[in-house]
């Protein structure tokens, strides 16, 4: 029987995406996914109706939704919990993008490690007797998958052949891949190794007001374009900043390659207007990615990263 597939209504696209993908892999003459739906209202007051069209008991459930918001978070969980309710068989987690990601660790007496709780809520979803299992994608810190409780199994999937690919369209035949501090590092270094492509990261120091000053770069530069990597773009300030120190070094242009397109407001806007960059590309794990393409970024689909790891 095929995968039934439901989504968030912020993960609608790429879980079409993702069923498409599927099929489109599948060497069975009888289709690998459909998707279902869900029928939703929102009522005056806020509380969210969720009821499943489809029946769900006996199936395979890929559920897509990433948790970029409380109101995606709790609608994926709510989905989530009816459809082990259902009776499905097992369950899936699509979940491209795990919000609050970055709180991973209490810096400061009484800080809430939100990536933590997060983790829990998701594991209090009632495993079906196939199990569930969350996939997660390009996570700011590799340990987050142990952060989830023992009632379910969650694999850290990467996106990197989009970002190869991004990044050789962008460098061409000879460029410095860069991070744009040396907390990335290491991974851009094994992502250079992949490409065969010097790697570059500058040298901060920061100040005791909280000013951070660029005090230098490890690599030569100069007359080369530059591809710096993070795995997500936010406002840009890092970023722009990271630009700049490579310009003054002597880069002929820079480009930004990212996983995560986050963007809020019209950040996506300005980093596109600006004097530092030549271009950005990101996939569509974030729904601010249609924001971000709207502005003129490169925005690659992550489905097919995805629908391989689910046709295994």
């Amino acid at each position: 029987m095929s995968l039934l597939v439901l989504s968030v209504p912020s993960y609608a696209a790429l879980a079409e995406g993702i069923a498409v993908a599927l099929n489109e892999q599948s060497e069975s003459p009888e289709p690998a996914a459909e998707m279902g739906s869900v029928e939703r209202r929102v009522f005056t007051d806020g509380e969210v109706y969720q009821r499943i069209t489809r029946e769900v008991r006996g199936r395979d459930v890929v559920l897509v939704a990433g948790t970029p918001t409380e109101s995606d978070t709790l609608q994926a969980f709510d989905l989530a919990c009816a459809v082990a309710r259902y009776g499905a068989a097992s369950l899936t987690w699509v979940l491209p993008y795990f919000g609050c990601q970055t709180m991973e660790r209490a810096v400061r007496p009484g800080e809430v490690v939100t990536a933590k709780t997060r983790a829990r809520l998701i594991s209090a979803v009632p495993s079906p007797p196939g199990g569930m299992r969350v996939l997660l994608l390009d996570l700011h810190t590799a340990g987050l998958p142990h952060y989830f409780g023992d009632s379910l199994n969650a694999f850290h999937l990467y996106a990197k052949p989009l970002v190869l690919e991004a990044a050789l369209e962008f460098g061409g035949d000879d460029f410095v891949l860069a991070s744009p501090d040396a907390g990335r590092a290491k991974w851009v270094q094994s992502l250079a190794n992949d490409l065969r492509v010097p790697a570059a990261f500058i040298y901060k120091r920061r100040h005791g007001s909280g000013m951070v000053e660029v005090t230098g770069v490890n690599a030569a530069v100069k007359g080369k374009r530059v591809v710096i990597y993070d795995d997500m773009i936010r406002t840009g300030g890092t970023l722009l900043q990271a630009a700049r120190a490579y310009l003054e070094a002597g880069a002929e242009r820079c480009y930004a390659v990212t996983t995560h397109l986050v963007v809020p407001g019209d950040a996506a806007a300005t980093l596109m207007a600006s004097d530092e960059l030549s271009g950005i590309a990101g996939t569509d794990s974030h729904p601010r990615s249609r924001v971000a393409a709207a502005a003129g970024c490169d925005v690659r689909s992550v489905a097919p990263v995805f629908a391989e790891w689910l046709k295994a």
